[in-house]
């Protein structure tokens, strides 16, 4: 049996319970796996992994100096999420992203939630992301955020958090239906039986969802509106991704040098001469994006860009400026946006975190190192993070030189217990630490891709699941109803035999 020696370690599993028994919404794919002869299982693994390379399906991790290319590690176990469960998580992105977006609304125009003080005015000032050249900004339809992937995490107790906000340019999603392509390859007999939602609709709502912040003016033509995808270039890690979207959506995937502004509008450079584009799906960060506006000498973007889109002339997505919400401190404030903004209590509970800028929480975080993880206020994909109970004494020494230097700069939070998935490490499975990184857009309306990205930590025991500190991913299944999901177990089994597993 494939699952015989599997064991929970007393973590929560998300496809067997505390006591080993396979929950019911995943019985289905047990018997499924168990039902596969020896080795299948491993050559399914590879036959996947050749097919990545094959379509390319990969990612550049910076700072490496082998320069290569790597597939974004897969595992054919996939995360199963009940019906029930997904709507309440739906729930509360939805009520999320609608307090996040009134914020950087309000913190580019009255700031209200300032002077109310709700938030120290110096902790937005001092965000690196905040961007006072966006003041007085008024995107199309009032939002800032169309495109953002918030990272949940699940903890011991069974509870899902939020972990962090991903506003600027999140990637990931790619991946996701490309892992969904795969599964869907391997087990295709599963998917009726669970009644599993797709995720095949993604590019169309993007493209969607662009098309909505279109200006006016666009749309008295008889064409809908001119869209594009804007990439740094090739050597971007997520390259594979920018030219993914624009091929399914259909639209042209451009450089800033493709670009150009003319007339107070901005023009895209074809064969045939000149062409006005509408909207830019811009996969680059604020910094790069006009160097008139920002960074004088970026020559990623397009000089005069941010012009055009204050006079409404060309919308952008995502928003320049709404960074200053993906900051960690800024993060702690998101409960008190929502009980501002939408009046309500959080849905979806922030982890619970420390400020090192305050001195209490600070002195804290001094004292319990060795318990906590730090994280850098403005860091992304795993860096500039310390993980006190898998770390040294040098690097818990550093950290705190770092803390006491630059206070502002640091947060800390609970060492949580996150959640596991079997995955398949050599020729047997082992429960692994996953998060969940769902898509939200935001155009006309609020649409949440069903599930999501699922990040697996490949490393034994490592809480890190950033592709590019070992990690991988996995296909994430929402099921479309919890009353069909496999059954419940066989009258005339007992509940070792359906479960297949010992905690």
């Amino acid at each position: 049996m494939q699952f015989a020696n599997y064991q929970t370690d007393n973590f929560y599993d998300e496809m067997f319970d505390a006591h080993g028994v396979a929950r019911p919404e995943a019985r289905l794919l047990l018997e499924t796996v168990e039902s596969l002869g020896e080795g299948q299982m491993q050559r399914c693994q590879r036959a996947a992994e050749r097919l990545l390379l094959q379509l390319g399906i990969t990612f550049n991790v910076y700072g490496d100096s082998a320069g290569t290319e790597r597939i974004f590690p897969f595992d054919l176990i996939p995360r199963i999420l009940k019906a029930e469960e997904w709507a309440w998580i739906e729930r509360g992105l939805k009520q999320r992203i609608r307090a996040l977006n009134a914020f950087i609304d309000d913190i580019y125009h009255d700031q209200k939630i300032l002077k109310d003080k709700i938030i120290p005015e110096e902790v937005i000032r001092s965000a690196i992301f905040y961007r006072p050249q966006c003041i007085g900004i008024n995107p199309p339809r009032g939002v800032w955020c169309h495109i953002t992937g918030t990272d949940l995490v699940r903890h011991g107790d069974g509870q899902i958090y939020v972990l962090e906000d991903n506003l600027r340019v999140p990637s990931g999603v790619s991946y996701v239906l490309e892992n969904r392509d795969l599964m869907k390859r391997t087990f295709p007999q599963i998917f009726e039986g669970l009644h599993v939602r797709p995720v095949d609709e993604y590019p169309s709502k993007l493209l969607e969802t662009l098309e909505a912040i279109a200006p006016p003016s666009s749309w008295q033509k008889s064409q809908k509106p001119t869209v594009v995808v804007l990439t740094p270039g090739m050597h971007n890690s997520a390259y594979f991704e920018h030219s993914f979207l624009a091929h399914k959506m259909g639209v042209q995937l451009v450089e800033g040098r493709d670009l150009v502004v003319l007339d107070g509008f901005v023009w895209m450079r074809t064969t045939k001469g000149l062409r006005k584009v509408d909207v830019i799906y811009r996969r680059i960060d604020d910094d790069f994006l006009d160097p008139k506006a920002f960074r004088p000498d970026s020559l990623l973007g397009v000089p005069g860009l941010v012009d055009v889109y204050r006079a409404g002339n060309v919308a952008l997505a995502n928003a320049p400026g709404n960074g200053v919400a993906d900051d960690k401190v800024v993060y702690a404030y998101v409960p008190d946006m929502i009980r501002y903004y939408e009046g309500e209590d959080p849905i979806l509970p922030n982890v619970p975190t420390f400020l090192c800028w305050r001195d209490q929480d600070r002195q804290h975080v001094l004292q319990n190192l060795d318990k906590l993880v730090v994280k850098s206020a403005n860091e992304a994909g795993g860096y500039g993070m310390l993980v006190g109970p898998h770390s040294t004494a040098q690097q818990r020494a550093d950290f705190a030189d770092k803390i006491q230097a630059h206070p502002r700069d640091y947060i800390a939070q609970p060492t949580l217990a996150l959640s596991r998935v079997p995955t398949l490490i050599d020729d047997h499975f082992e429960g692994r630490h996953v998060d969940l990184r769902p898509y939200i857009l935001y155009g006309q309306d609020i649409n949440i891709l069903p599930g999501g990205l699922t990040r697996v930590a490949l490393r034994k025991g490592s809480l890190v699941v950033n592709s590019s500190q070992g990690g991988g991913s996995k296909d994430t299944w929402v099921l479309a109803n919890d009353g069909t999901n496999g059954g419940p177990p066989d009258a005339g089994q007992s509940q070792e035999q359906n479960a297949g597993v010992r905690s």
